[in-house]
């Protein structure tokens, strides 16, 4: 069974910026795409970035700009840059994994992000 152990989440204030990390228990290579999402209290859990094993990255165009995703073979992980940030980021983020070919899914725990002042 894949793990995957987010890291990185805290307090900033709004305009701050964070790194969070995903470490996957297994080769990142061994997945089709990784990717963050979201959830924030009463709301439904929504797409935050994409990289495909290919590099290719998508974001939504609420982080647009703002947000990067990066993957390190090295360390089997997966890092996502949150500059800017604004009181509406504050949620829990997950770390998400899907293989090739069966698209099966993995999910870490999530980590929190504050943005306050």
């Amino acid at each position: 069974q894949v793990q995957l152990v987010e890291s990185g989440g805290g307090l900033v204030q709004p305009g701050g910026s964070l790194i969070l990390s995903c470490a996957a228990s297994e080769s990142i290579r061994s997945f089709s795409s990784m990717g963050w999402y979201r959830q924030a209290p009463g709301k439904q859990r929504e797409w935050v970035a994409t990289v495909t094993s290919g590099g290719n990255t998508n974001y939504p165009d609420s982080v647009k700009g703002r947000f990067t995703i990066s993957r390190d073979s090295t360390k089997n992980s997966v890092i996502l840059q949150m500059n800017s940030l604004k009181p509406e980021d504050t949620a829990v983020y997950y770390c998400k994994a899907m293989r090739p070919l069966s698209r099966n899914e993995f999910w870490g725990q999530g980590t929190q992000v504050t943005v306050s002042s």
